[in-house]
C-alpha cells in the first residue's frame, strides 16, 4: 500500500489552473463537441447544435440526477464523511442489466450550467465531503472541466473522482490529464463479444483495456493517506456476473499482467436482475455465492492484494 502524509495533498487541476493551462482545456473540450469525440461511441455529433444521432442524447447542457454525500462508495472513497457524487443522467452504453436504468436509459433529472456544476462542487465541498466523484461521466466530459474551472476560482481544493463505466475515449483523457486525481472505472467485460450481446458496443474490451492503461499512466496505483483517504491512483471495479458472463478471469488477468499487482480493485457481488435482464439468461438470476468465491480464487491466482469492497 502506497501512503502519504495528509499535509501534502494538492489536487492536481490546481497546478493547471495557475499556469493557465485548464483554461485552455475548457476551450479545447468545447471545441471536440462540435464533432464530438469525447466517448469512444464517436458519433461526431455537433452537440452544441443537436442530439440526433447522439447515443448519450445529451447537448451542450447536461443533465444531472442529483448530488450529495454517498456513504456506499470504497471505504478510501467515502471515509467519514461520504464521497460528494454528482450523478449524470444518460449513459454511452446501453447495458441491458442496468440497476439505475431509470437514470441512464430514461434521463431523467434536469440541465445545468458548468455555473451550477461548480457550484454543486462547492456545496459538497462546504458539506465536509471527501473528495468530488463525478458518476457516469463519459458524455459530461467538457461540462465537468468547465464546471472544475469555475469552481477553482470559488475555491475547490478536492479530489476529483472519475466515475465511469470505462467506455472512455483517448480523447477526452487526454484532456482530463492533470484534472483528475482518482480513475474509477468498470472493467465491465474480459470479451468483447459479451459487451456486444449486454451493453450494445462492438468493442468494449479493446477501448476499455486502453482507457484503463492511459488511467493509470496518468495517476499510478492509488495512494492513500494517513487517515485512509484516497487522494490520487486508480481504483478498478469489476462487477462478477452469473455463470462466468463478465469474462472475469480475463479481466483479472489483464490487471495483473498489464497494469500492477497493486492496483485497487473493487470484485463486487451485488449483480441482481434489473430493467431487461430477464430477457438474457443467465443474467435473469442472481449472482451464486461459488461464482464470487471463484472470481476471489482467479484474483489470488493473478497476485492482486489490494482487493477493497463497497460500504453497501
Amino acid at each position: 500500500m502506497t501512503d502519504m502524509p495528509n499535509d501534502e495533498f494538492r489536487p492536481a487541476y490546481y497546478q493547471l489552473f495557475v499556469t493557465g493551462e485548464l483554461e485552455e482545456r475548457v476551450r479545447a473540450a468545447y471545441h471536440k463537441l462540435k464533432s464530438c469525440d469525447l466517448c469512444a461511441r464517436y458519433c461526431h455529433v455537433d452537440r452544441t447544435q443537436t442530439i440526433e444521432g447522439a447515443v448519450c442524447r445529451t447537448g451542450e447542457e447536461v443533465v444531472v440526477h442529483s448530488f450529495g454525500p454517498h456513504h456506499g462508495e470504497e471505504k478510501p472513497l467515502s471515509g467519514w464523511r461520504g464521497s460528494g457524487t454528482i450523478f449524470f443522467s444518460w449513459c454511452n452504453l446501453r447495458c441491458v442489466y442496468c440497476q439505475n436504468w431509470e437514470i441512464s436509459h430514461k434521463g431523467t433529472g434536469h440541465e445545468v450550467t458548468p455555473e451550477e456544476i461548480a457550484g454543486m462542487m462547492l456545496d459538497l465541498q462546504d458539506q465536509g465531503c471527501h473528495n468530488i466523484n463525478f458518476v457516469s461521466p463519459s458524455h459530461a466530459v467538457a461540462q465537468i472541466i468547465s464546471g472544475v474551472y469555475c469552481a477553482v476560482q470559488r475555491g475547490l481544493r478536492l479530489p476529483l473522482v472519475y466515475n465511469s463505466g470505462g467506455y472512455d475515449s483517448l480523447e477526452a483523457l487526454q484532456l482530463l490529464d492533470g484534472i483528475i486525481d482518482i480513475y474509477m472505472p468498470d472493467m465491465k467485460y474480459g470479451d468483447s463479444l459479451l459487451g456486444r450481446q449486454y451493453s450494445k458496443v462492438s468493442d468494449y474490451t479493446e477501448v476499455n483495456q486502453k482507457a484503463v492503461q492511459e488511467m493509470h499512466r496518468q495517476v499510478g496505483d492509488l495512494v492513500i493517506d494517513g487517515s485512509g483517504l484516497a487522494k490520487r491512483g486508480l481504483l478498478i471495479r469489476h462487477l462478477v456476473l452469473p455463470e462466468g458472463q463478465a469474462g472475469t478471469e480475463q479481466v483479472l488477468a489483464f490487471i495483473g499482467r498489464e497494469l500492477s499487482r497493486d492496483t485497487y480493485v473493487n470484485i463486487m457481488d451485488q449483480y441482481y436482475p434489473c430493467y431487461r435482464a430477464d430477457e438474457y439468461p443467465p443474467l435473469d438470476r442472481r449472482l451464486r455465492h461459488e461464482d464470487f468465491v471463484r472470481a476471489l480464487e482467479v484474483a489470488r491466482k493473478c497476485r492482486l492484494h489490494r482487493l477493497v469492497r463497497s460500504n453497501h
